[in-house]
């Protein structure tokens, strides 16, 4: 799975569409207005900066600010896109399973975006968070995003694709057809029963192997390393804050706020 992605990413054609992404997601502003007292004394790492699409956002505010990717054209793109001209800023290649280049305890806030961590299998998923744990600081913030199996199971079901509009519904049941194709050993029934799941989805016309999660098997898997985990809607940018709004959530994914223990 690592090398197959690793591959995708590697592609010139998906090089240029990250280096041409401008906008921050709903989410992921709503996290820059709400820490906007905080920046000025951060260190930041932004873990699969890709492009370069949240450098623009972030690098200016913070005190320092380091992006790594795990493909070298990624970071090449970076680079030509902001020239180093200050010592705030920079971009390195990195693996989010071995951080070793960063000492313990070296960053205030890491930002791990476009669900860049459902690229990894399950046990280098692990590693990645613990990985996150080690250099990020005590009382630090880890925010990311992550694809929601609660999401996609609605996707899974054909009923869910008829609209209204004849040409949506055409669009949807081909979509809903190629997803289906992408992942035959993979049945309504699993997803419904699974924590999670490696999902051929449509990224890149289904080029990506992704790692999709309910969330509550998301907290579990925080709850060692970290606490004070606040979900946020990936469409509206909204805290979800009760059960009742977690359970009625279709997001294909969710960003999660935490506290580094």
């Amino acid at each position: 799975m690592f090398d197959h992605n690793h591959q995708v990413y590697m592609a010139r054609e998906i090089v240029r569409h990250y280096s041409q992404l401008r906008q921050l997601q709903p989410a992921e502003q709503t996290i820059l207005e709400l820490l906007c007292n905080e920046w000025s004394n951060m260190k930041m790492l932004d873990i699969g900066v890709g492009g370069g699409r949240t450098t623009q956002h972030f690098s200016k505010v913070v005190k320092e600010y380091v992006g790594i990717d795990y493909a070298e054209e990624m970071i090449v793109a970076c680079q030509k896109r902001f020239p180093s001209s200050s010592q705030s800023r920079g971009f390195e290649v990195g693996d989010a399973r071995d951080m070793r280049q960063f000492q313990d305890n070296s960053f205030d806030f890491i930002l791990f975006s476009f669900n860049g961590l459902d690229t990894l299998s399950h046990l280098d998923r692990l590693q990645a968070l613990q990985e996150v744990s080690r250099v990020g600081k005590s009382g630090g913030y880890f925010f990311f995003s992550s694809h929601s199996l609660q999401g996609l199971e609605r996707e899974f079901k054909w009923q869910n694709q008829i609209s209204f509009n004849p040409l949506k519904t055409y669009v949807n049941m081909i979509m809903f057809a190629l997803l289906r194709f992408f992942n035959r050993s993979i049945s309504p029934q699993q997803i419904k029963h699974s924590e999670h799941e490696i999902i051929q989805d449509e990224s890149h016309n289904f080029c990506l192997k992704q790692y999709y999660i309910r969330p509550q098997e998301q907290l579990n898997q925080l709850k060692t390393d970290f606490d004070h985990i606040r979900m946020y809607s990936w469409k509206s940018g909204l805290e979800i804050t009760t059960q009742q709004e977690l359970s009625d959530n279709s997001d294909m994914w969710l960003y999660y706020l935490c506290k580094i223990k």
